[in-house]
């Protein structure tokens, strides 16, 4: 993690939950993340948090102005139970990471393949699951979920089942807009951008299908002939931008420079050995030789346009408030 209690900067602050959550303040303006890791070393939940601070740092202006700073606020959700309050002024806005382990907590037995090591208590999915309901039902609160995090938004929403791959599907694949993606409002932009207007990269590492049931605005497939969904939108705001968005990639991984600070500030803190570093150093670099254009393209639609979207909406209403 970042820190075991908080690192902040003149516009941005990042706190992790431990024993008890960091009070509300009417100078901060609260970004929850649903850490989804079980404590896994990984990149993604890091990325996130950089992600938000990058989306941040063009409003510091204002919030300079207002005295005020974007905090994020990290939960860990499956290991530590942590869950943040649903929408109440505090948060409206919500991110949630990839993780390990099989998309129902029940079936982790820590033996099965698909478990991965892990072994938990189911305890944390019926609050995490009123929490998706609670955002659903508020009319501006925003959700936006990677990976493991779609999988759990698939389950709650009854929009996918749960499917096992018969093999790991990682690296950077191809994944293609449905009629609607190509069609919506924020989507039909990203398709403009794409050479056939359908087909783009992802940064892919998983190993379930969620196969669509029921009738879920699907904006992207695995493929033209899957059942795979890899992105759906749940809900969208009056203005045409996703509100409640899940994709089944990793678009917080967005490019060598990014994804490189993220590791170099990871080794710094001795959080991760020198040989899990350097695999992953090589393996990124070697990853985005060919596709960091594409990458990025993926990255700006499926996960910073949004970001940036809703938070820019919250720091002007906040900066709103202290100016009148």
């Amino acid at each position: 993690m970042l820190s075991d209690i908080h690192q902040s900067s003149e516009f941005f602050e990042y706190v992790r939950v431990t024993d008890s959550e960091p009070p509300p303040d009417p100078d901060r303006i609260d970004v929850a993340i649903l850490d989804m890791n079980h404590s896994w070393p990984n990149v993604g939940h890091d990325s996130l948090v950089h992600a938000v601070l990058e989306s941040a740092e063009p409003l510091r202006e204002p919030l300079a102005a207002a005295g005020a700073k974007v905090r994020v606020v990290s939960y860990d959700v499956r290991r530590k139970l942590r869950i943040p309050h649903s929408p109440n002024g505090r948060f409206q806005l919500y991110l949630g990471t990839g993780g390990p382990g099989h998309l129902d907590p029940r079936k982790n037995d820590g033996v099965s393949e698909e478990s991965q090591g892990i072994v938990e208590s189911p305890a944390w999915e019926a609050p995490l699951f009123r929490l998706f309901d609670d955002i659903a039902a508020h009319d501006s609160a925003a959700l936006l979920g990677v990976c493991h995090s779609f999988g759990l938004m698939c389950r709650w929403s009854g929009a996918a089942r749960v499917a096992l791959r018969t093999e790991k599907s990682s690296g950077m694949p191809e994944n293609v807009l449905t009629n609607g993606g190509a069609s919506h409002p924020w989507f039909g932009q990203f398709a403009a951008q794409l050479n056939d207007r359908r087909h783009f990269r992802v940064v892919d590492n998983r190993l379930f299908d969620l196969i669509s049931e029921g009738s879920a605005n699907v904006i992207a497939r695995e493929d033209e002939n899957s059942e795979g969904v890899t992105m759906i939108e749940f809900a969208r705001a009056a203005d045409g931008m996703p509100r409640i968005l899940g994709v089944n990639h990793h678009p917080e991984i967005i490019d060598r420079e990014h994804i490189t600070t993220v590791l170099e500030e990871k080794r710094g803190r001795g959080e991760v050995s020198e040989d899990w570093y350097r695999e992953r150093v090589v393996t990124m670099r070697d990853l985005f030789v060919r596709f960091e254009r594409e990458s990025r393209l993926t990255s700006e639609y499926t996960l910073l346009g949004p970001l940036r979207h809703h938070l820019a909406r919250l720091v002007a209403e906040r900066c709103e408030v202290h100016s009148a």
